[in-house]
């Protein structure tokens, strides 16, 4: 009797201990940065976010006029994570456009967003076909550089429609890249911009699911949670903060579009993005500070694979 009495608030409080011990909280971000290679400003942004900042992923244009820059500074940093941003839209094609007519618009660039490639889309105006051929040579033209690489994502996350994503895990699997992004977009994240936008984004996120799914049956690998303010919002320090206070357990990415020159970048992009805001968010101490104290280390896409390994996968 008296060991029973012993051994039971003993053994409760013992397994409790242990039981903290055995799991811990494990939390990892990866922020990357959009639209690397596309402009000189971009690319300097991405490497000050390297050397000062907890930035450790970004993915390159192809067709980006600072494409080469791009690869330089990849090289230089042995920490950067490496993937190629696919695009379809607001862009320059590497295929001729004569090769390529249901993408491309009258001077023969991508289309200028989304929407309207979307519109030609649903009319069943685009050619999966020659998606493939663009997306083959854009992996091709990134290959072609020696840098390793770790995931692919896609400019406006055009890679999310259906025939499209099916075409970008193909090109992932045959060149051996092992991740994806899946921009499973919460739908109230920043400021309320209206019904349309609720619409686009709940649009988004059932893309995004469906695309998580298509990527694990293949055997590709995601993250496990997503942010990023999808509608043309800046990630603020403010709001890097809140999400690091928030971050639950496992691999979260964060979306970013950071860069140096705002009045030379929006009208290079047509964007009235707040590029700088973004990179003082990742430069940011506070920012630094907040992940120590919360035990989150910052990663690139690299530790999905090595993740994958250790549990066997």
């Amino acid at each position: 009797m008296r060991g029973a009495c012993l051994r039971a608030p003993f053994s409760m409080s013992f397994i409790s201990c242990i039981k903290k011990e055995e799991v811990p909280v494990l939390r990892y971000i990866i922020i990357n940065a959009d639209d690397f290679g596309r402009h000189a400003e971009i690319n300097r942004a991405v490497e000050e976010g390297l050397e000062h900042g907890c930035l450790r992923s970004a993915t390159v244009m192809p067709g980006g006029a600072a494409f080469a820059g791009a690869i330089d500074i990849a090289r230089r940093h042995e920490a950067l994570g490496l993937g190629v941003h696919f695009t379809l839209v607001d862009g320059h094609p590497i295929l001729p456009s004569e090769e390529i007519p249901s993408l491309v618009g009258a001077e023969g660039d991508f289309l200028p967003d989304h929407t309207a490639l979307l519109k030609r889309y649903l009319r069943g105006g685009v050619n999966l076909e020659e998606v493939r051929r663009e997306l083959a040579a854009q992996l091709q033209k990134v290959e072609a550089t020696g840098v390793s690489l770790s995931h692919v994502d896609s400019h406006q996350h055009m890679h999310t429609l259906p025939g499209i994503i099916d075409i970008v895990l193909d090109l992932a699997s045959r060149a051996g890249i092992r991740a994806v992004r899946t921009p499973r977009t919460p739908l109230f994240a920043g400021a309320f911009g209206g019904f349309g936008q609720l619409v686009g984004r709940l649009g988004l996120s059932t893309l995004a699911r469906l695309a998580n799914c298509k990527a694990h049956r293949r055997g590709l690998l995601t993250p496990d949670h997503f942010a990023g303010i999808v509608a043309g919002e800046a990630v603020s320090e403010g709001e890097l903060l809140h999400l690091i206070a928030h971050l639950p357990q496992g691999t979260t990415e964060v979306m970013m579009h950071p860069g140096t020159k705002n009045d030379v970048l929006q009208e290079d992009s047509g964007w009235q993005h707040d590029f700088e805001s973004e990179l003082a968010a990742i430069l940011s101490p506070r920012v630094g500070e907040a992940l120590r104290k919360a035990e989150v280390e910052p990663v690139n896409f690299r530790h999905l694979s090595c993740t994958a390994e250790q549990r066997g996968n």
